[in-house]
């Protein structure tokens, strides 16, 4: 019985793969926008209060960028952490991979 479990398991794996990019689709631009989505709506529901300049600067930039660059935003405050964690739980079930998002601190911050 685990035999026929782990191979209809197996089966379907290369469907749900398949499924996180769409066929015919710039997957980089798409994923950059799933990612301003799920920005644009966290900071609908935490609002901005907390958020420093250099923060929302840098994160600006880098959807800018097409979601391209520097992994440089670095959260600092509880309320900006709070934000970067959201992103990343939001972007992991888009199918973002744990690469993509910009969060990133220089050692000792």
């Amino acid at each position: 019985m685990r035999g026929i479990l782990l191979a209809a398991a197996l089966a379907v794996t290369p469907q749900i793969v398949l499924a996180q990019q769409p066929a015919g689709e710039d997957w980089p631009r798409v994923k950059c926008d799933r990612y301003a989505k799920a920005t644009a709506e966290a900071l609908q529901r935490f609002g901005r209060a907390g958020l420093g300049v250099e923060f929302l600067a840098r994160h600006e930039a880098f959807l800018a960028a097409g979601c391209e660059g520097g992994r440089d935003v670095c959260p600092k405050s509880p309320e900006e952490l709070r934000l970067a964690n959201a992103l990343v739980i939001r972007g992991m079930n888009a199918g973002l991979a744990s690469t993509f998002f910009p969060f990133g601190c220089p050692k000792g911050q």
